[in-house]
């Protein structure tokens, strides 16, 4: 028989670990749509938040790298060493500039991504599943992140709690980032996301909450739409930015790009890693969510074996999974959607968001992932825009050619200026953060993609370039025939001397009518030989041919006047 205090001990051994600290990071690409009466500019969207002013709780963020140098810390530091010289131009541009005498310009050099954060929202008070108690989280910040030049922004969301459970954490990734409800179940309950989800203010009233469970609310708006209704709170949390298909006044307006799931990090600091089961690891590195009550007794897993005999390979980077080191049994999780890294909370250097691993997951690890993300978001988004341009597209209206031609040459001169500023294949020479890069670009399949919407926008380049080849070349047969046939009226004329009508010493007035004559005689002919120029190039055509009888020539020559000859 176990005495208490030993079946104490095997009854924790067996539970799962606790988590004694709980970050997420929620990052939504969505693509910027001008509004419908919308005036061309050549600003960032980002002005339009400027402009605003106190109508906006977004503010610009004036960041450790433009801002005061004392704000510029050690973690600082080492993110910005951590990526290679064309990758930091991208994240923090080119400094401040200095004329030839070495003085500083006092003007800082112009970063392609703009930042912005509001700070009303304090926290947030999410139910997983009605019945269940409310958890709190709090908001660490909230960004947006703008690009030049690329109509895409990012809405990054990072909460943290203390001493959660497993099972909590583990609803929490599952749960919490979706911008709306999969479906209903039987009982009318939305699935697959939060109950309920509040955003609380510094004092605890709460400035929005979600309305996932108004199911017909969500119903009419995808019948009437044929476009996802945003749930209220994520909604609120954008404001003044405002979905396309939505009914609400706005200048800067977002589309949908990627699945309704947000990509989502996650560190998780646990009171011992090494009690984690493979179905643990498999259902925080997939996001699967909890197990069930009676499932978990039984270990069973997410997915069949077979799916997921691989998935050590495929989803973990397990160089620092061992008993030694700083921050020993630290495990990394990535599938492209997600990025998880698990350790041990006795462990200082995996704490510490200084110099250790929280600091790494909070800047390194964060820009790879946003910079993999960004770059899916704007591949996606210039395939949507070859296809809105296709749509609009009509073959028998002229002005719609040429708005489709303008649209197609911007989308070349646009995906060209993305390979060059904001397209990389390696981003840091360090083995951690290269790693985990090439295990969210290859699982994002960015690669293909880029060739796929490369593919696309060079095929279009193309025909353009074709269709113009076409026209140039029809164009010059048409004056061709114009010259030919006036040639011989000028060498006509030319023989006969221009004093065909002596009409010299003829009053003013009929040397006016005679001009207006042949004028308007000369202008009628060309304009009559330019009408039929395309038949009069098979006329010329058919007489060159040697092949070609007599009375196959004159049937061309009398094709020249007869109607449906074309």
């Amino acid at each position: 028989m176990l005495n208490t205090s030993e079946a104490t001990e095997r009854a924790r051994a067996l539970a799962p670990p606790a988590v004694q600290h709980f970050r997420q990071a929620l990052l939504w690409p969505l693509r910027l749509v001008p509004a419908p009466d919308a005036k061309p500019t050549h600003h960032g969207p980002w002005h339009v938040l400027r402009e605003m002013g106190d109508a906006s709780p977004w503010r610009e963020e004036i960041d450790e790298y433009t801002g005061d140098s004392s704000r510029f810390h050690e973690r600082h530091y080492n993110e910005f060493v951590s990526f290679l010289p064309y990758v930091q131009r991208f994240l923090y541009g080119e400094g401040r500039s200095k004329n030839r005498d070495g003085a500083d310009t006092g003007s800082d050099g112009d970063s392609p991504m703009r930042v912005f954060r509001r700070r009303d929202i304090a926290a947030v008070r999410v139910v997983a599943e009605a019945g269940n108690a409310p958890i709190t989280l709090d908001v660490v910040h909230c960004d947006l992140y703008f690009f030049f030049d690329i109509d895409v922004v990012l809405l990054n969301l990072e909460v943290g709690a203390d001493h959660l459970s497993l099972a909590q954490a583990q609803d929490l990734l599952y749960r919490f980032g979706r911008a709306y409800p999969a479906g209903w179940n039987a009982e009318g309950g939305a699935l697959h996301c939060m109950a309920s989800v509040e955003w609380l203010a510094a004092d605890g009233s709460v400035l929005a909450r979600s309305d996932a469970q108004q199911r017909e609310a969500f119903l009419s708006h995808v019948a009437q739409h044929r476009a996802p209704r945003i749930s209220a709170h994520w909604a609120y949390l954008m404001q003044p930015l405002v979905s396309d298909h939505s009914e609400d006044p706005g200048v800067l307006r977002y589309r949908q790009i990627e699945y309704y799931r947000m990509p989502v990090m996650a560190y998780l600091s646990l009171d011992d890693p090494k009690r984690l089961t493979r179905n643990d690891f498999i259902r925080l590195g997939l996001v699967t969510g909890a197990a069930e009550a009676d499932a978990a007794q039984h270990a069973h897993l997410p997915y069949a074996e077979q799916h997921l005999a691989d998935f050590e390979h495929r989803y973990c980077y397990d160089r620092f999974w061992v008993d030694a080191g700083a921050a020993p049994n630290t495990r990394y999780l990535c599938n492209g959607h997600a990025l998880i890294v698990v350790g041990d909370a006795r462990s200082e250097f995996f704490c510490c968001r200084d110099r250790g691993v929280l600091a790494q997951f909070r800047h390194q690890h964060f820009l790879l992932f946003l910079i993999a993300h960004f770059q899916k978001a704007a591949l996606l988004m210039f395939s949507d825009q070859l296809v809105e341009a296709l749509k609009r597209l009509d073959i028998h209206s002229t002005p719609s050619v040429k708005q489709f031609k303008r649209a197609i040459r911007s989308s070349f001169e646009r995906f060209l200026r993305f390979t060059h500023r904001y397209w990389f294949h390696e981003i840091s020479e360090q083995a951690q953060v290269r790693a985990l890069s090439h295990m969210c670009t290859a699982h994002l399949g960015l690669d293909p993609l880029y060739d796929e919407v490369k593919a696309r926008i060079a095929d279009m380049n193309t025909y353009l370039d074709a269709d113009s080849l076409r026209r140039q070349a029809s164009t010059v047969v048409r004056l061709t025939v114009v010259t030919l046939f006036g040639l011989i009226g000028t060498v006509t004329t030319g023989f006969l001397g221009m004093n065909l009508l002596a009409e010299a010493d003829a009053p003013l007035w009929r040397k006016a009518i005679w001009f207006g004559v042949v004028f308007v005689f000369t202008t009628w002919l060309t304009i009559y030989t330019m009408v039929k120029s395309q038949r009069l190039s098979d006329f010329i055509d058919a007489l060159s041919n040697d092949r070609l009888s007599l009375k196959g020539k004159l049937a061309a020559l009398a094709r020249v006047w007869r109607r449906g000859a074309d």
